[in-house]
C-alpha cells in the first residue's frame, strides 16, 4: 500500500510551489501540516477497510492520503478547480480515491452515497472552512444522508457551540441540532501553527456520532427546527416574541402564549433557557394547535 507523504510540511510546500498555488481567501483554505493531528483524526473517525469516506474540502490531498490508507474508498469533494490537477498528482498512487469538483452545498450527497454504498451509512471526515461549517453539517443531517459519524476540524468556538447546554452564551440553534441528530465529542484542540497558512483562531477536532433514534419524538421535524431557529434569531427577545415573528409558525400571539403556558413556562422565558426535550414538547403542542 502506498504511504501518505503530505503530512510533512516540506512536501506540502514543494507541491504548492510546483503548481504555483495561491491560497484563496474566499474558500477559507488552511492546509493541515501536522502528522500527529492527522493520526488523531483517523483514529477518532474509527476508519476500517470496509468504510466509504466522504471528505469535504481535501485541499491538496493531505488528509485524503491518510484516509485512503485505511478506508475502502474515499470520495473527496473539492470546490476549487485550481486544486484538481494537484489532487490528480498527489492521489495518483491511491486508486481508491475519487475527486469531485463541486460545491458540497449543491451536491446531492444522499443519492451519490446511495449508489456508492448501497444505502449503508458512511463516515464524513473534513477540515471544514470556518465560514460554511454550520450549513455543511446541517445539510448532511437534514438531507437524510446515511451517516454513521462526522469527524471534522472546525473553529474552536464552533466546537464549543456544538456541545453547549441551555443558559450558556454558546448555546443556540446549532447546539440543539447537533444534540437532536448526534452525540458530540471533542477529540482534540488544534493550535494555529498546525496549518498553512496559519489561521487567526484556534481549531478543534469534533466527532458527531449519529443517534440511531432522535432523543426526542416530534410530530414534525421541520416545525421543531423552525421553532428553534425563531427562538434564537434575536436572542434578546422573549421566546413568545421570537415565535410570533416567525413566518412559518401560523398561530396568533395569544395561542402561542397558551402553548408556552402548557409547557409550564411564563411569557418572559427566552429560547436559550429551554432544553431540547422542552423544544420537542413545545413543537408538539404548537403542531396540534396548527392542525
Amino acid at each position: 500500500m502506498t504511504k501518505a507523504t503530505l503530512g510533512n510540511p516540506a512536501h506540502t510546500v514543494a507541491i504548492l510551489q510546483k503548481y504555483d498555488f495561491v491560497f484563496q481567501k474566499k474558500y477559507g483554505q488552511n492546509f493541515l501540516i501536522d502528522t500527529h493531528v492527522l493520526d488523531k483524526i483517523i483514529k477518532a473517525a474509527a476508519i476500517t477497510e470496509d468504510d466509504l469516506i466522504l471528505e469535504i474540502g481535501p485541499g491538496i490531498g493531505t488528509m485524503t492520503q491518510y484516509l485512503a490508507e485505511h478506508a475502502r474508498k474515499v470520495i473527496a469533494v473539492e470546490i476549487d478547480k485550481k486544486l484538481i490537477p494537484i489532487l490528480e498528482d498527489t492521489l495518483s498512487e491511491f486508486p481508491n480515491t475519487q475527486v469531485i469538483n463541486e460545491d458540497i452545498l449543491k451536491l446531492d450527497v444522499a443519492t451519490l452515497v446511495q449508489e456508492e454504498n448501497q444505502g449503508k451509512p458512511i463516515k464524513v471526515v473534513a477540515n471544514l472552512p470556518y465560514y460554511i461549517t454550520t450549513p455543511i453539517i446541517m445539510g448532511l443531517f437534514e438531507n437524510k444522508v446515511p451517516l454513521e459519524s462526522i469527524t471534522v476540524m472546525v473553529q474552536k468556538e464552533v466546537a464549543d457551540r456544538m456541545q453547549s447546554g441551555p443558559g450558556s452564551k454558546n448555546y443556540g440553534a446549532l447546539s440543539l441540532a447537533v444534540a437532536y441528530y448526534a452525540e458530540a465529542y471533542v477529540v482534540a484542540n488544534v493550535p494555529p501553527n498546525c496549518f498553512m497558512p496559519r489561521p487567526k483562531v484556534g481549531s478543534a477536532v469534533i466527532r458527531l456520532t449519529r443517534h440511531t433514534e432522535p432523543p426526542v419524538v416530534v410530530e414534525d421535524e421541520k416545525l421543531l427546527f423552525d421553532i428553534i431557529r425563531a427562538s434564537f434569531n434575536q436572542r434578546r427577545k422573549t421566546l413568545l416574541n421570537g415565535l410570533n415573528n416567525a413566518e412559518t409558525i401560523h398561530l396568533p400571539k395569544e395561542e402561542l402564549l397558551v402553548a408556552i403556558g402548557e409547557l409550564g413556562k411564563g411569557e418572559q422565558i427566552r429560547g436559550e433557557a429551554l432544553t431540547l426535550e422542552e423544544f420537542g414538547k413545545l413543537s408538539n403542542i404548537i403542531y396540534k394547535k396548527m392542525q
